[in-house]
């Protein structure tokens, strides 16, 4: 799998799959007309959702593979590179891609709205696995979308082809909702590493070296894209994970001040903070007093 096709426009991609261009923009292209493949790298110049339905090897993103089965959607954002392993056996793709370039939504609420849908950057084991209701909804979606294409381009065609794309993706974000929920016991225990990980971090000289832990260090030792990691922590708590390392951190603080043998900078700087008004800043915003006024009042 080391080649590695690329995909710079919608035509591009529907070339490769035998699918007609009716819009330069966007399409939904039915992956059963392709000829039979082998596996490659690909990359995406454009919005790419996959809806699989066939097994056809690991599909791969960066070097690691996703938790995709028959029934699963996973979504690409431009410039984003991701492939199929299919240890050189061919295989008939079959299933839908949704793909849409960012000019298509300029100037439209979903332009406005995109980065919200925080999915297009979750990545290892992240996929959405849709119920066979959901999937009805998917293909729903999918067919209002066709329906449009295959209509006759007037003033309103963007309009309505951008506000069906904003309409299944808000239908995906109530799907990854309740997969937070039914995969609990794939998610279970993240937390709990979460907070082991925080206690850990700080028994350790790690914060002399790297500073204070970010969400994305965490997530990645927790083997989890920062956004998905976000998202489940929001889920799971109903505070953004950086919230919750600030919290813990002036939990640790609080107790390091009692320590009169080091002074509020010293305690600052084994805590990782870079510049010691940064901790007292933070310390007054959470504690609603400096660390020499917290340490003097108790």
């Amino acid at each position: 799998m080391d080649n590695m096709l690329k995909f710079n426009t919608i035509s591009d991609y529907n070339v490769f799959n035998k699918n007609p261009t009716l819009h330069p923009l966007v399409s939904v292209v039915d992956l059963s007309k392709a000829d039979p493949r082998t596996g490659s790298r690909m990359y995406f110049g454009f919005y790419t959702i996959f809806l699989k339905e066939v097994k056809c090897g690991d599909l791969t993103y960066g070097k690691n593979t996703y938790d995709y089965q028959e029934g699963t959607l996973v979504f690409l954002a431009p410039g984003q590179v991701a492939g199929v392993n299919s240890n050189g056996q061919f295989y008939q793709p079959k299933g839908y891609a949704l793909i849409f370039h960012a000019d298509l939504i300029h100037g439209t609420s979903l332009g406005r709205h995109i980065n919200q849908y925080s999915f297009f950057s979750y990545d290892t084991r992240e996929a959405l696995h849709v119920s066979e209701k959901e999937r009805q909804i998917v293909l729903d979606c999918f067919s209002k979308i066709q329906y449009e294409l295959e209509h006759a381009i007037d003033k309103h065609s963007r309009k309505l082809i951008a506000s069906n794309i904003e309409l299944f993706l808000d239908y995906c974000q109530r799907f990854y909702d309740r997969q937070f929920i039914t995969r609990e016991t794939a998610h279970k225990g993240i937390l709990e590493r979460f907070e082991t990980l925080l206690n850990e971090y700080y028994e350790s000289e790690t914060p002399n070296t790297i500073g204070l832990p970010s969400v994305a260090w965490c997530a990645g030792e927790l083997n989890l894209s920062a956004n998905y990691f976000g998202d489940l922590i929001k889920k799971e708590t109903g505070r953004t994970a950086q919230d919750y390392i600030q919290s813990k951190i002036i939990d640790i603080a609080k107790e390091r001040i009692f320590d009169l043998s080091k002074s509020v900078s010293q305690i600052a700087s084994d805590l990782g903070f870079k510049y010691p008004a940064h901790f007292t800043r933070l310390f007054k915003q959470r504690v609603g007093v400096t660390p020499n006024e917290y340490r003097s009042q108790n």
